[in-house]
């Protein structure tokens, strides 16, 4: 069976994030500054992008920082700069967003198809060197959060090297069994954790939820059992692990860098998806960028 679109963009994950990490100190112009009142917003997997990235400003110290949907944005908010995710430039929510406050807070778009966006944003900000053909994002949206984070500061190339060990994992029988899967995450991680579920919901039609890791206790632990996995994405909460193995659920945590681990969460989206005779090309009801009428 040739190989997925969908995971030849998984694994050439850590080149880009390498290539993005090059491209920050050439924008950093454009992308905010320290003591900016910020928003970042997206739609889908670009608003948990967003979601991390304003977790990670926030914790640097750098600013308030909000992260919407761009449909929920308050339009009579202002900021001193908002950014926007869109990988295809075309999403209708983000366009009609940009111009409701053009004139009113500068803006800043990152995308890997610069021509959609060119008059509708401020400035632009190119990544079309991790553009997709498949529909599930996997590198632009990681490639993304490599860019802002060394902007931040990070230095990406030890997550990137954590991803290359990664890719050279095998899964375990136990993850490709389970029936339901439940990711948490604390702090910037929790959008990793959205990211994560979302994945496995697009590519392979699995049942997940997703939650901030001390939340999950508030409710959602009461669905943990034999055959499911809790996975838990960044710092672990005291006890988290021992309710969650008294339920008979597996419990999946690593010590790698949460954008190391989303790339494993992926491998896992394709596995499970192969398994289930779909093709992670071609997910049910769903198209490369949302349009509406």
């Amino acid at each position: 069976m040739a190989q997925s679109s969908t995971l030849s963009e998984i694994t050439s994950q850590p080149g880009c994030w390498r290539r993005a990490a090059e491209l920050a100190e050439t924008v950093r112009d454009v992308l905010p500054r320290p003591g900016e009142r910020v928003a970042a917003i997206g739609c889908g997997t670009s608003w948990f992008m967003a979601q991390s990235y304003a977790a990670l400003r926030e914790q640097a110290g750098l600013g308030i920082t909000d992260a919407f949907a761009a449909s929920e944005m308050p339009r009579s908010r202002r900021y001193d700069r908002i950014v926007a995710l869109t990988r295809s430039g075309t999403t209708t929510e983000v366009h009609q967003l940009l111009a409701a406050v053009r004139g009113t807070s500068p803006t800043v778009v990152l995308t890997a198809t610069p021509a959609e966006v060119r008059g509708a944003a401020d400035e632009v900000v190119d990544l079309s060197f991790c553009d997709e053909r498949s529909v599930v994002q996997t590198r632009f949206a990681t490639s993304t959060l490599a860019l802002l984070r060394t902007h931040l500061g990070h230095r990406i190339t030890e997550a990137a090297d954590q991803a290359e060990a990664v890719l050279s994992a095998q899964l375990p029988a136990e993850l490709l069994e389970a029936q339901q899967f439940t990711f948490l995450g604390t702090g910037w991680s929790a959008g990793i954790a959205h990211e994560a579920a979302l994945k496995l919901r697009e590519a392979a039609g699995v049942w997940t939820e997703s939650y901030p890791a001390l939340e999950y206790r508030h409710g959602p632990v009461s669905i943990a059992e034999p055959g499911r996995a809790t996975w838990l994405f960044g710092g672990e909460p005291p006890g988290l692990a021992e309710e969650i193995r008294r339920t008979g659920a597996a419990f999946v945590h690593h010590a790698a860098d949460p954008m190391a681990e989303l790339v494993r969460a992926q491998l896992l989206a394709v596995g499970l998806a192969e398994r289930r005779g779909i093709d992670p090309d071609r997910p049910r009801n769903l198209s490369r960028s949302v349009v509406l009428p």
